[in-house]
């Protein structure tokens, strides 16, 4: 693969958007907010335990992290790009069939990534993890994406995104759960482990959950969930849908500043009405209700708004110093899916090996090793998990950094 380019799923003008030369210009802020998310899930998904702070971990139930809003932040990217990856290509004369097809192949590919990482390395089928990170990715990108394929009109987005916000309120407040009864009157609303959304994943996927179900205890049952679950991809497509407006108004004829004020006024609204809608319907990100869509796409937003102000409005990051710091963020956000996946199948990988390393008279394995060693060095817990978090996501951009320098990008 000497001197090719690979393309990343779903990225802003497809690595080169090769048209005109407007179509060929990089929204550098968008590949940096992208890579600044990826950094950052790697970080939270090992954030060197229980000593880590609480914005390291995800909420309990209700409420809301900052390690809660990582997931719906990259989602948001992902319907971002679209709008710049399908533009893209059209502006270089494939067609609208072509693309639907590289669309549901994408897909496939990317849910097959997802079994992996969740599988890895020993693929037990009584128990394989059919949910998860990836998979919910692959499906929003297939249907937001083919719907801006066949209907790029900004209303029909908007309709969208009130009917699965408003209809998984509907279908979680009104929809009994079977053998509980009525949310809010028979068991309390949004309750722990008696709701829909884990019904049916307990009913489609008994022994196959994130939280596994133990056939010998039945106590545990009700104690089964997946925060990837079926019913809740619902509200993520919501997620998607407001990155995919958000692109669609970067795209418009704006002026740069206009844009970034939109971006701003856009973060306020969905903050606002998401914590008012959270009144009635808590943010939780297990669940991925829709005041959390909201909330967490009003983060996004401000996140990205303060980027973008940045880079495309004073043009910092594109040259100098400003520059310099944005490099990692750039290489990170270049192959988003392949830093995730060498996250999460590095401790897979150690696994393999069978290196034990004598712990106060504990054999442990390499990487949870270097935590504790990390921890005895740094005595104040919370700095020594997040000193753990950041060394674990610089070796993971170790590879990734190779793979910028050989100008390969995942292929999805």
């Amino acid at each position: 693969m000497a001197n090719s380019t690979v393309i990343t799923m779903a990225s802003p003008e497809e690595r080169a958007g090769k048209g005109t030369k407007k179509q060929s210009q990089r929204l550098l802020s968008l590949d940096i907010l992208r890579g600044v998310t990826i950094a950052f899930m790697i970080m939270v998904n090992n954030n060197g335990g229980d000593g880590a702070w609480a914005q390291m971990h995800h909420a309990a139930w209700n409420g809301m992290t900052a390690t809660d809003l990582v997931f719906p932040t990259f989602l948001f990217v992902v319907g971002v790009s679209i709008v710049f990856s399908v533009q893209a290509r059209l502006a270089r004369g494939e067609t609208t069939t072509k693309l639907a097809g590289h669309t549901v192949r994408r897909t496939v590919i990317l849910i097959l990534f997802g079994l992996v990482v969740n599988n890895f390395p020993y693929f037990h089928l009584a128990h394989m993890r059919f949910y998860g990170v990836l998979q919910r990715i692959a499906i929003c990108y297939l249907i937001v994406e083919l719907f801006y394929l066949f209907d790029r009109r900004v209303w029909t987005k908007v309709a969208l995104l009130a009917v699965v916000l408003a209809g998984y309120w509907a279908l979680v407040s009104w929809v009994p759960v079977p053998g509980a009864g009525m949310p809010g009157k028979d068991i309390p609303f949004l309750d722990k482990d008696y709701n829909i959304v884990n019904s049916v994943d307990q009913k489609l996927m008994p022994g196959h959950l994130y939280e596994d179900w133990d056939p010998n205890n039945a106590a545990r049952f009700h104690n089964v969930r997946d925060p990837e679950g079926l019913l809740s991809d619902i509200p993520a497509i919501g997620t998607a849908l407001l990155g995919l407006l958000t692109g669609l108004w970067l795209r418009g004829p704006k002026s740069v500043k206009q844009k970034a004020t939109g971006l701003a006024a856009g973060a306020a609204f969905c903050l606002a009405a998401g914590f008012f809608w959270s009144i009635w319907f808590p943010l939780n990100k297990k669940m991925w209700t829709s005041s959390y869509v909201l909330a967490a796409a009003g983060w996004s937003l401000v996140a990205f708004a303060l980027i973008y102000w940045a880079v495309e409005v004073r043009g910092w990051g594109k040259a100098g110093a400003g520059k310099a710091l944005t490099w990692p963020c750039m290489v990170f956000g270049s192959n988003a899916i392949a830093a995730y996946m060498v996250s999460e199948l590095l401790g897979g990988l150690v696994d393999l090996t069978h290196i034990k390393i004598n712990y106060l008279g504990r054999a442990i394995d390499p990487i949870w090793y270097w935590n504790l060693k990390v921890v005895e060095w740094i005595p104040v817990h919370g700095w020594g998990a997040f000193a753990f978090s950041v060394s674990y996501a610089l070796v993971c951009f170790i590879p990734v950094w190779l793979l910028y320098r050989k100008k390969i990008f995942l292929k999805v």
